[in-house]
């Protein structure tokens, strides 16, 4: 099945964020609403799959929350919740101009 469908299907369920994507969140220099995670999550695409993850299968977000600014999510879709793992803004440090492409190290 299409992870993308997963993820909009349990997180229609619940969404539940784990302690590291709330620090994240609430971090100074980002201020991450939930409704700017839930656009992500409901109008954003998939930049990396992550299906070997030791969480469960996941993947890497990305998403323009009111044309505004980027937001990365990294999300896992569970049975009964999507699990929110961290939710951040990124940077040009190690992300392209496009924000959905990772620099070269």
């Amino acid at each position: 099945m299409d992870i993308i469908y997963l993820i909009r299907q349990s997180s229609e369920k619940n969404i539940i964020y784990s302690l590291h994507a709330l620090e994240e969140m609430n971090a100074e220099d980002e201020m991450i609403t939930t409704d700017e995670v839930r656009h992500v999550v409901f109008n954003g695409e998939i930049l990396e799959d992550y299906p070997e993850d030791k969480r469960g299968h996941s993947c890497l977000m990305f998403g323009m929350p009111n044309n505004r600014r980027p937001v990365h999510v990294v999300c896992a879709p569970k049975e009964e919740y999507l699990a929110i793992i961290t939710a951040y803004i990124p940077s040009l440090e190690k992300w392209e101009a496009d924000f959905k492409t990772r620099r070269k190290k």
